[in-house]
């Protein structure tokens, strides 16, 4: 089995730490210090208090053994230790790791293997995330439940080994240790990145959080011993304290953390700063949930993914203060504000349970969102909705709506209902975001009868060194996306706004605007009769000059452009469409690259193009497109007759589909 080379840095520290102290003493003070953590009047803590006051600490650890292992009121919520389970692929994680071969990320498998004497820095992929999320021990309550399970020392042992070892490889104060011990200048330099990584808040909070679900499987085990325990807590308290001070500014990080020190502070009411972490976790929560989510109950990041992460967040922490009867540090509105964004989640979701990809959203499984709108539901158990998508309708009540604007995060849902005869486009058109976000106001996803013809195109990767961050910047660019460019440029502004949404008559209809570039204006119109049919009116005014282009991305797949202009899909399964897009100045179409990425690294071609037309003046432009099924129904040519092109507050045309007339109009008040 290959064994890593320690650099010289980690080396030094380890030698620095044997020679000072005990292991790991150095990173968290002697082991006597815990008991200034502690409040030793608690109630059960007696004996503990006796051998303190006598300056037998061993004796000291001993005691608080037995008061942890016999300590009762205070619940975890996230292992039910009366009903244990682990998954298939937790059983493998804590299989590998018994060698060394570490889950980090799920988009590197199968798993690296880390050295016999393991390397925390090895870094195969210089993927920023690879390298962040090992430090998030992933595969440790994994190994914590398959000793729970069987009772075969093996788990447990290596669970101590690995955090013990990750404890001395990894000391907070390593640039410290290593400045006073004059160490080049290169070698600070790689502690200090390690630190980046193995200490970043998102990390600690992680593993703050993990480590009591571990704490619980394995308290009882004869294993887990009066030094580690006191290794244990020390470390904690390290933890938590480091959160504390080093909170995330903004964004899902900022809930993630303050979610894991309310968990740290009600857990573990015996330190004495517990209840200090404990309203950290719950001030944070109560004011950024009236800064993170938007009044219609979107997520501020506009990403499907972290949005349903966040009510996971906003719950976990709910739920733990209500099992541990504290649910009066949460009002009345950060519940409401809650129950919006699972409106939110299930509104934005297509009938077979897929979901939108915009910014740095993957594909979610149905199992998965099928479980969250079952946790979701005993939450709030007087919304209908909940089960009817926690049981694929077999209980609850279908929403009594189809269409849907949320328009203070900008996303629409035109609908023509619930079920896989359906058709859904979702529509991303609101102000500008963070850094999960993307350049795409005006993009859309357009699924019909159970295939998205239009999906977006996803992230592929996070960040890192320069060829992963090109890798990144590929799927980020506007032109990827389907929406309007100039010049095949990212858009230099991304805050549209809604000027008309209608859904009375017989037509659906979005209107919205962004100030996409200097000196150009985009209006994007969407009608969607409710047969299928989605028309879109691209409207482009302002003085600026250049090659504007309407892009679309279609799903992975064979298509085929006749003379006329008109694209169609060759799907065998007889489910395809046809698009044709007109202008109001000479165009003509380019094929281009396209890919889409489902999930993390992983990527598939696709089909793409633009309609481009030059704008040599100050002039309006006009684009309209028509998306049809290609079904019995709209067989036929494609004919669309069009006006003025001038930006004003009304537009008006003609679309025939087959022998299906539509007479697309809006008209702004």
């Amino acid at each position: 089995m290959k064994k890593f080379v320690l650099t010289l840095a980690a080396g030094l520290l380890l030698a620095l730490a044997a020679g000072a102290a005990p292991k790991s003493a150095h990173v968290v003070g002697d082991p006597a210090a815990l008991y200034d953590l502690l409040d030793l009047e608690r109630p059960g803590m007696e004996a503990v208090r006796k051998a303190v006051a006598k300056g037998d600490f061993k004796a000291a650890d001993k005691e608080l053994l037995k008061y942890f292992r016999n300590r009762r009121g205070i619940v975890q919520i996230d292992v039910d230790l009366d009903n244990v389970t682990i998954k298939k692929n937790e059983q493998r994680w804590a299989d590998e790791s018994l060698e060394h071969k570490f889950y980090a990320h799920k988009g590197y498998q199968p798993s690296y293997f880390y050295g016999d004497d393991i390397d925390w820095r090895y870094w195969p992929v210089k993927d920023n995330e690879l390298r962040w999320q090992l430090h998030r021990h992933y595969w440790f309550i994994p190994l914590a439940k398959a000793y729970y399970l069987t009772r075969d020392a093996r788990y447990i042992d290596a669970w101590i080994d690995q955090y013990t070892d990750w404890i001395r490889k990894n000391p907070l104060d390593g640039v410290e240790r290593l400045q006073a011990a004059e160490a080049p200048a290169e070698e600070i330099a790689a502690e200090k990145e390690n630190i980046r990584f193995a200490w970043r808040p998102m990390e600690t909070g992680r593993r703050l959080q993990d480590q009591i679900a571990e704490f619980a499987l394995t308290i009882q085990s004869p294993r887990f011993t009066p030094e580690f325990l006191n290794l244990y807590l020390r470390m904690f308290r390290q933890h938590a304290d480091y959160v504390l001070h080093h909170f995330s500014k903004q964004g899902n990080h900022l809930l993630f953390e303050a979610q894991r020190m309310l968990y740290a502070g009600i857990y573990f009411p015996e330190f004495r700063e517990a209840a200090e972490w404990r309203r950290s976790g719950v001030e944070i929560l109560n004011r950024e949930i009236g800064v993170q989510v938007y009044p219609d109950g979107m997520q501020f990041e506009l990403d499907y993914g972290y949005h349903l992460a966040s009510i996971d967040i906003f719950l976990k922490a709910l739920n733990m203060a209500r099992s541990n009867h504290m649910e009066s540090e949460f009002p009345a509105s950060y519940i409401e504000a809650v129950e919006k964004m699972t409106v939110v989640a299930f509104n934005l979701l297509f009938p077979d349970y897929t979901n939108p990809m915009f910014g740095d959203t993957k594909r979610h499984d149905k199992q998965s969102l099928t479980r969250q709108f079952r946790n979701w539901g005993k939450v709030f158990p007087e919304n209908e909705q909940l089960p009817w998508f926690a049981t694929s309708g077999k209980r609850g009540t279908m929403p009594p709506y189809t269409s849907q604007q949320f328009p203070a995060s900008g996303f629409y849902v035109l609908r023509t209902g619930w079920d896989m005869a359906s058709t859904v486009t979702v529509v991303k058109a609101g102000p500008p975001a963070f850094w999960h976000n993307q350049p795409d106001n005006g993009t859309f996803e357009y699924w019909h009868k159970g295939r998205n013809f239009f999906p977006d195109s996803g992230s592929y990767v996070y960040g890192g060194d320069k060829e992963v961050m090109a890798l990144r910047n590929w799927f980020r660019q506007t032109r990827v996306h389907n929406t309007l460019t100039l010049d095949d440029r990212d858009l230099e502004k991304t805050d549209s706004k809604l000027l008309l949404w209608k859904t009375d008559g017989e037509m659906t209809v979005l209107v919205t605007e962004n100030p996409s570039y200097e000196g150009l204006r985009h209006r994007r119109s969407m009608f969607f009769p409710g047969d299928g049919v989605l028309i879109i009116a691209d409207q482009v005014s302002g003085p600026a000059t250049g090659r504007v282009g309407v892009h679309f991305n279609l799903c992975p797949g064979k298509t085929a452009l006749d003379k006329d202009g008109t694209l169609r899909t060759l799907f065998d399964d007889g489910n395809n469409i046809r698009v044709k897009t007109t202008c109001s100045r000479p165009a003509g179409i380019v094929m281009q690259e396209g890919w889409v990425s489902y999930a993390y690294r992983e990527r598939e071609e696709r089909p793409a193009y633009a309609v481009e037309a030059a704008k040599n003046d100050g002039g309006d432009m006009l684009f309209i497109t028509v998306i049809a099924p290609d079904d019995e129904a709209h067989r036929g040519s494609v004919a669309i007759v069009s006006k003025d092109a001038t930006l004003g507050d009304s537009l008006s045309f003609a679309v025939r589909v087959g022998a299906k007339v539509y007479e697309p109009e809006y008209t702004l008040k």
